[in-house]
């Protein structure tokens, strides 16, 4: 998924005559707390209408199709139960609290993980929780679906950068 979302619109020159092209920029982070914030509402009107709003400011047109499935599942509600899990989750998010999952991995592998959570964010067909993973030591992105259950442990997390724990994004070479 492309690092920012742009959408253009048209605002009154200040001053003269016509009108100027304004861009509104969203960064990765950004754009994932919104898709978020609008996952876990449910099916009601106003999420339907916020819902139509992200797809509006990230028009997939003009972009690959790992782009277009991404834009697509960002704007799509999540299930009920996957909903509940996440409500929790951008909970432990905003409150900066450790989260304990019931995890199945790719393998049908389950464990138990004390996870800080700093972000969440959607890759193809896919929502992710991304955090640091107690368990590993590292930072990890655990995928909803195979989230089993989810519970704050109440314990605060350390508060980390989003843009700094975001994978599928590009990497910008630093000067040396």
């Amino acid at each position: 998924m492309a690092n920012v979302a742009t959408h253009l619109r048209t605002t009154p020159a200040h001053g003269a005559a016509g009108t100027v092209l304004d861009h509104t920029v969203l960064t990765a982070a950004e754009i994932a707390a919104l898709a978020l914030s609008l996952a876990h509402l449910g099916a009601g009107p106003q999420a339907a209408t916020a819902r139509r709003a992200l797809r509006t400011l990230l028009d997939p047109a003009g972009h690959d199709d790992v782009v277009a499935a991404t834009l697509a599942t960002l704007t799509a509600p999540l299930d009920a139960s996957t909903a509940d899990r996440a409500r929790v989750i951008a909970a432990a998010v905003t409150e900066h609290r450790v989260v304990r999952l019931c995890y199945g991995d790719a393998g049908a592998n389950v464990t138990i993980r004390e996870v800080e959570p700093v972000t969440c964010l959607v890759h193809r067909d896919h929502w992710y929780l991304v955090g640091w993973c107690r368990m590993r030591r590292g930072v990890r992105a655990f995928r909803f679906d195979r989230i089993l259950a989810v519970e704050s442990t109440g314990l605060p997390s350390r508060p980390r950068r989003a843009d700094r724990y975001l994978p599928f994004q590009r990497r910008t070479a630093h000067a040396a």
